[in-house]
């Protein structure tokens, strides 16, 4: 169960990153289609590439604005939020009801444009589950406690039929159920620097 269930939790978390690409190039795409001028080609595309970055620095230590492709008056902006990843779709909203204001864009090009966007603020909320929810304290400690008193008790099961093999046996056996257990530790927490983290 809990391995099964931190690996459900990288699963989820890798596949919550695949929509993020899909909607990313979906959303760039369909703004490309509609020929917008180069200031706005470049506003969205700056835009978009700095939700996956500030994505990943909200779901680790905080965002660093210092990675972020952004101008001084958008800094300021987002400083006064708490969530900076819905700052950074509000920031491309607003520029869609610029232009669909200038007539550039019509109620549908918005329309189609919006569900990519919703599927922006569903991927970091679907992550930020992952992250804030940990498997529950008790069933970590139970595990802990059950394989140790497992590893403790087996060589006094095995000693009749191994002698002092046993002890070789219960060492081999709790080898096995530690790592089973670290390796659950390991990834259940997907969005950290460690080796075995998403990318």
């Amino acid at each position: 169960f809990r391995t099964n269930t931190a690996y459900d939790r990288w699963w989820e978390g890798r596949r919550k990153w695949g929509e993020l690409v899909n909607d990313s190039r979906n959303l760039a795409v369909k703004l490309t289609a509609l020929e917008l001028p180069a200031e706005d080609d470049a506003y969205f595309a700056r835009h978009i590439g700095n939700f996956a970055l500030c994505i990943k620095e909200h779901l680790r230590n905080g965002t660093n604005f210092e990675l972020l492709n952004l101008t001084e008056e958008e800094i300021a902006f987002l400083q006064k939020l708490d969530h900076i990843p819905s700052g950074i779709v509000e920031l491309m909203y607003k520029r869609l009801n610029d232009l669909k204001k200038a007539g550039i864009l019509s109620e549908e090009d918005v329309l189609r444009l919006d569900r990519k966007l919703n599927g922006f603020l569903d991927c970091v909320g679907a992550c930020e589950r992952i992250k804030n929810t940990p498997i529950p304290y008790s069933y970590s400690m139970f595990f802990k406690k059950f394989i140790f008193t497992y590893v403790v008790t087996l060589p006094f099961a095995f000693v009749v039929n191994f002698g002092y093999y046993s002890s070789i046996i219960a060492t081999f056996i709790s080898y096995v159920l530690v790592s089973i257990e670290i390796l659950a530790e390991e990834i259940e927490d997907p969005f950290g620097n460690d080796d075995n983290d998403l990318p």
